[in-house]
């Protein structure tokens, strides 16, 4: 087989590609990735080593937006990207506004629960909740009247929305006056591609640092 991910079941971002893989029903060699034990060898690969990473024979691809491109352009299966130039361009915004506004903040404050108690960043930490809030209003006003964030299919940026959400709403709930972005979750978490996914993240679950506040629903084997 010559498609390879590189990933690792935990990674929010990892979860993004493989939620377009399972929609798209690309067959592919999944590697997980200890970065402890093979950064050398995996920064050999792309000098970030960052995951994940796709790769195709000898084609590199890295950052999961081009990823999931990639796929819509070289592999058969559903569009990633809808084929109407204004929806385009709308899941592209969408993307951009989940992995900037969701999944960074959502990050900055897991990474900084693994921090020694004299290197924590509160100041940075209540600004990331505070985005985070922000961008919560800012989809729930979007996802009034929508199945999906952008045109009527499911697409890149609701691959995007779903490990970001699904992630900061452990961290920092959105509350249950946004409705519509509450509905959309749970469109997202029945979604064939991501309830895979996120079954396949359960046995690591326990490494999550707010692992305490994740809803038992999540925890429970299916």
């Amino acid at each position: 087989m010559s498609l390879v991910l590189h990933f690792h079941p935990l990674s929010s971002y990892c979860h993004k590609v493989l939620i377009g893989l399972y929609e798209r029903g690309t067959p592919f060699e999944a590697r997980v990735v200890d970065l402890s034990q093979t950064a050398g060898e995996f920064a050999a690969l792309w000098p970030t080593a960052k995951i994940p990473l796709l790769v195709d024979g000898k084609r590199v691809v890295p950052e999961t937006s081009i990823q999931l491109e990639y796929l819509d352009t070289r592999y058969p299966g559903p569009p990633m990207l809808p084929a109407d130039p204004e929806a385009r361009l709308e899941a592209r915004l969408w993307d951009r506004l989940f992995d900037q506004y969701v999944m960074t903040p959502m990050q900055k404050i897991v990474a900084d629960r693994m921090r020694a108690d004299g290197e924590k960043d509160p100041r940075g930490v209540e600004n990331a909740r505070d985005m985070l809030q922000m961008a919560y209003g800012l989809i729930d006003g979007h996802m009034a009247g929508r199945t999906w964030a952008a045109g009527e299919a499911f697409s890149l940026a609701d691959c995007a929305a779903s490990p970001a959400l699904f992630y900061a709403g452990i961290v920092e709930p959105w509350g249950e006056e946004r409705g519509e972005l509450g509905a959309y979750f749970e469109r997202l978490i029945a979604r064939p591609s991501v309830a895979r996914t996120l079954a396949e993240a359960q046995p690591f679950f326990d490494y999550f640092p707010y692992r305490e506040l994740m809803p038992a629903r999540f925890l429970e084997e299916a």
